[in-house]
This record gives C-alpha cells, structure tokens and sequence, in this order.
C-alpha cells in the first residue's frame, strides 16, 4: 500500500514537472517563426546596405564646402574636396563602412564590400598623387604636413574592425585632407596645389594601372588562354621565372562578381576624381586641346554605372545565350583606358 502511494506521487510530480517545462519552452514553429522573421530582417538589411550611393555634383560639393568654411574657390579646392567627400562616403553611406564587418548581415556581403575595395583604391591613388606631386612645385620642394599623415592613412588595412578599426585610420586621413583643403586659400599658413601637365600626367599613368588590370580581370571571366606578351618590345628583357608562352588567365567563378563591383566602384569615383581635374586643371587641358577628350573618357566611366537588373552577375560567354556582365564592363573601361592613353599623350606633346 505504501508502496503504491510512493508511485503515485512520483507519477504526479513527473507529470508536474513535464508540464511546466512544456509551458516553458517555446514550440518548434514558435522557433521556426522567430528564425524566420530573424533572415527576413537580416536580408532586408543586407540589400538596403547593397545600395550603391548616388553620384553627386562636383561643383556644388566644392561650393558648399567652400561656403561652410567661409573660403573662396581656388585651384585645387575642387578636386580635394572632390575626393574629401568621397572618401566620407565610404563611412557614411548606407550602413557605413562594411568591408571590415565581423557580425551579419555585414559579414556574408560581397558586393558592396568588393565596391568599396574599388573606391578606396582610387582614393589611395588620388592621396598619393597629391602628397608627392600636385601639392609640390619640385622634386626637392617639402611635402605638405597634413597631406603626409592623410596619405598612408588610407592605406591602412581595410578588413581591420578593432585595434585600430579602418574607419578610425581612415577618418583621421580624411580630417586631415580637410586641414589641407581648408589652407588652401588661407594666406596665413598656405597649402600648394600645382595645376601643372606634368603632375596630371603621373596620375593619370596609376589610373590607366589600375583600369588595364581590372579590364583584364573582368575579360577573364570567360577563362581563354592568351599570348604571354610579358617581355615583348624588349629582346633584353627577362624576368625572375619562366612562363608558359601560352597563359591560361581565368577568374574564379566565385570572384566574378567581385570583381565586377570592384570595377564599378572604381569607376563611380574615377567619375568624380575627373570632373574635378576638368575644372582645376582647366587652363592646361584648354592650352593642349584635351578638354574634349576628358569628357569623352567621362562618359565611358558613365556608362558603368548603368543599372543592373539582374539579381546575379550574369557570366555567359562571349556569343552564347545569356549576358556576361563582366565583359560589358570590360569594353567600357577598355574603351576609358584607351582614352586615357590617348590624353596623357597630348599632355606629354609641348
């Protein structure tokens, strides 16, 4: 008879106990609900942060930043606040800076990530020539102070998040690209900007660089071999290790896209970098009857930025059914390059 009371009890406090643990824990759809919702969420935000930033008017980015400072518009104000603003846009854009994110949806993006990559290397480039030619009249002249620290500033690593992350590097170059632009028209501590042919000359020799390779990925999304054409023009020359005469040059199917928004990024600041050489060195390219031909490379910078509908960066080949994105993208920065060799020619002619 004891014995039995004892396994009643037991029964009742097991079957207690099962149930206030039932109440508890939420149910398997109750989860599923939640998880839900959370991917829902994650991926409403990672396309919101997909959003590539709208292009912005050179000349008035220079007006208003001359007007907030109280300062007139002087040679080379335009094309470092040019490149003040873009540099600030890669923090402040949709959600801010995301190449270097550790936590989602940040940390599965790549397209926007591989965007920034392109914008902050002509940033980089812009930052250079500035430090070591356009803010000096010779190869013996001192280098301007803030421009020193601005310029390895962006060079920092762009996947750093803590200790120091790359957005604290790089918005300490960007304050002191603000300290260079505003001693532009101060007469008390001046700032040089030399609109010379031979300064523009060298920069546009790291952007024609720069465009040959990313043309030459985005073609190799297609997977041809090529002619190793490394030595040609030279018999003398020779290189630290041999190569096959015929070069197999393919992207990874993973990289394509990459790739892809790496060149459009580039080329969406390449826009603004040279509507703002157009009006700081406007007196040289009149004199060598270049104007024209800055222009016409603009356009082709333009035409990158066209809106694409796909939902995938499409890689069809070259006369096959479906579009290759990658290759469209290659004509038109080919087709910027070729004008680019084509300008900094007639800078170089007297």
């Amino acid at each position: 008879m004891a014995l039995e009371k004892i396994k009643e009890r037991v029964s009742s406090v097991t079957e207690g106990l099962t149930g206030t643990l039932s109440d508890g824990i939420p149910g398997a759809k109750t989860i599923a609900v939640a998880v839900g919702v959370l991917i829902v969420g994650l991926t409403s935000l990672g396309i919101y942060w997909s959003i590539e930033p709208d292009r912005f008017s050179v000349k008035a980015n220079t007006e208003q930043m001359a007007q907030a400072n109280g300062q007139e518009v002087v040679v080379g104000y335009t094309t470092t606040a040019t490149l003040y603003r873009i540099a600030d846009t890669l923090l402040s854009k949709s959600g801010g800076y995301i190449r270097n994110d550790i936590g989602p949806p940040g940390v599965f993006m790549d397209n926007m990530p591989s965007w920034e990559l392109g914008v902050l290397v002509q940033v980089r480039d812009m930052a250079r020539s500035l430090r070591k030619d356009m803010s000096r009249s010779q190869s013996q002249s001192q280098e301007d102070r803030d421009l020193a620290i601005a310029e390895p500033q962006f060079n920092f690593d762009s996947r750093s998040w803590i200790l120091p992350s790359s957005e604290k590097e790089y918005q300490r170059g960007i304050d002191k690209l603000g300290n260079y632009m505003r001693r532009l028209p101060d007469k008390q501590d001046p700032a040089q900007f030399y609109a010379r042919a031979d300064n523009l000359t060298r920069w546009l020799t790291d952007v024609e660089t720069r465009l040959g390779s990313l043309s030459q990925r985005l073609s190799a999304s297609v997977g041809k071999p090529r002619i190793n054409t490394d030595l040609a023009g030279d018999a003398e020359a020779s290189q630290s290790t041999e190569a096959e005469t015929l070069v197999e040059v393919k992207t990874p199917w993973t990289k394509i896209d990459d790739v892809f928004y790496e060149a459009r990024g580039s080329s969406w600041a390449l826009i603004h970098l040279m509507k703002a050489i157009e009006v700081d060195f406007a007196d040289v390219l009149e004199k060598k009857n270049a104007t024209i031909s800055l222009k016409q490379i603009i356009r082709e910078l333009e035409a990158t930025q066209e809106t694409v509908w796909s939902p995938f960066i499409l890689n069809g080949s070259g006369f096959g059914i479906l579009a290759n994105h990658s290759l469209v993208m290659a004509n038109y920065i080919s087709r910027a390059n070729a004008g680019i060799i084509d300008l900094r020619r007639l800078l170089e002619q007297g």
